[in-house]
């Protein structure tokens, strides 16, 4: 099996956990775990040093998901690479469960808790001063929301990886066009996105979020530029993968009821792996 068909059903299977997982307990945030399930299955099936046998081993890569209300999306490819059981799927969003609705570092392969936007990428960039500082080579991939680039945290963090120049710091933005209450061309628009990024010191590109060999070829020419952090704006669909819902405001707060699951599961080619 070709590279690009195992991101792609790697991708499939993320969003089929997430589909499982909000509709366990009706929570939401399943229109951005869809989104960003082709960028994880990239960076999990190929691009992040990490081991799952050894979750804190020194030299791994830091993934930190600053958009941490799409906990189910990280969660599916955490389960995939075998990081925790199976069997913690059904515990999501429960009072007793192991996996938060949120993005919690108690989970094996989860590097920090994350949820409120704005946060993510100031920590990736203290990692990357850390790393800098200690003359260590991993690196520090950081997946924000179009909300996180509301945040003046997040544009401060920007300020500073570029002055310090952290080439190990890469920044991908899930651009899904649609915040929690409405689109992001009419909260604040971020446009021109990848000229405000570089005017800030970074080296930026472009890309189709979906497209798994162009995420793979993007991510594996990081850093860009020698001495600057590098920021991919992945061009993204709310909801990818469910007709439905895809696009749809609503599809940030709410869950695939159970009527329909049966077909949302064949939508996506997963009939076979649920329930797990």
């Amino acid at each position: 099996m070709k590279a690009s068909d195992q991101y792609r059903r790697l991708a499939q299977r993320i969003r089929g956990y997430a589909v499982k997982m909000t509709n366990c307990r009706s929570s939401g945030h399943v229109g951005s775990s869809l989104s960003m399930a082709d960028i994880v299955a990239v960076l999990y099936g190929r691009i992040l040093r990490v081991d799952p046998a050894n979750p804190r081993w020194p030299e791994r890569d830091r993934f930190i998901l600053s958009k941490g209300h799409a906990a189910a999306g990280l969660y599916g490819a955490l389960v995939e690479k075998g990081f925790f059981p199976k069997e913690w799927i059904d515990t999501y969003y429960g009072d007793d469960g192991r996996l938060c609705g949120h993005i919690s570092h108690h989970v094996p392969g989860a590097e920090f808790s994350t949820g409120s936007l704005g946060h993510g990428l100031p920590v990736a960039a203290g990692m990357a001063l850390v790393a800098k500082r200690q003359k260590r080579n991993y690196r520090i991939f950081c997946l924000m929301s179009d909300g996180d680039c509301n945040e003046g945290s997040t544009w401060e963090a920007i300020m500073f990886a570029a002055q310090h120049r952290f080439d190990n710091l890469t920044a991908i933005v899930d651009a899904n066009r649609i915040q929690a209450l409405g689109k992001v061309s009419d909260i604040i628009d971020m446009e021109p996105f990848a000229r405000k990024v570089e005017a800030f010191g970074w080296a930026a590109r472009e890309i189709d979020g979906h497209d798994v060999e162009q995420i793979e070829k993007t991510l594996l020419a990081v850093p860009f530029r020698k001495g600057r952090p590098s920021f991919v704006i992945a061009r993204t669909v709310k909801g990818k993968g469910v007709k439905s819902i895809e696009n749809t405001v609503g599809s940030h707060y709410r869950c695939i009821p159970d009527e329909k699951l049966k077909e949302v599961y064949e939508e996506l080619g997963v009939s076979d792996a649920f329930p797990v």
